[in-house]
């Protein structure tokens, strides 16, 4: 099999989730999200059949299109205000993050007995959107780190359990998290109108 495909997802997926991360804008961090399921989807054709795969790439657009759909605050539409240390910061712990990802690999297949770059495609996304879970308290932002982590737990667990139920009850988790988050957003901004 060739493995230039699926190192390429992996490298998809490194450089949506580090957009993510180092928290553009509005626009920039959706359309990450949308690619960032476009490899996803492609490294679950690896563990599933097509149709099953498909499902996750549709929840996953599903998703994106609700967080899509809602009007973000204002400050979030334009470039975040984050002066350049910060920004650097954030490079920077994205890299170490990826050099965990890409370390810990080989010690994780030993659990997760599957394909080397589907564990780091897992890995990175998981460590990834925890790492911009710390970092960020807005909750347009947390919901797609939220997401991130989930897309990427969904990797390695399917990797492992491979049920029409898991599949489900991760495809409910994932769109009743967008469906939380989008009404999060919103009262949100009600709140700061009224």
């Amino acid at each position: 099999m060739d493995e230039t495909i699926p190192v390429l997802a992996v490298i998809i997926l490194t450089i949506t989730s580090t957009l993510l991360v180092l928290n553009i804008n509005w626009r920039t961090g959706i359309i990450a999200l949308g690619i960032q399921y476009l490899a996803a989807f492609y490294l679950f054709t690896l563990i599933f059949p097509l149709s099953f795969a498909a499902i996750k790439l549709v929840v996953g657009w599903m998703s994106v299109s609700i967080l899509g759909s809602i009007t973000p605050p204002e400050e979030q539409i334009q470039i975040t205000s984050i002066n350049r240390a910060g920004w650097l910061f954030r490079l920077m712990a994205s890299a170490m993050a990826i050099v965990l990802a890409f370390s810990m690999g080989p010690n994780v297949i030993l659990f997760v007995p599957t394909g080397l770059v589907i564990v780091w495609g897992g890995l990175i996304l998981v460590i990834m959107g925890v790492l911009h879970l710390g970092m960020t308290t807005q909750p347009a932002n947390v919901i797609q780190g939220l997401l991130t982590v989930i897309c990427g737990f969904d990797i390695l667990y399917t990797s492992v359990e491979s049920s029409t139920l898991v599949v489900g009850l991760l495809a409910v988790t994932t769109l009743g998290l967008a469906l939380s988050g989008s009404y999060l957003i919103t009262s949100e901004q009600e709140e700061e109108v009224g």
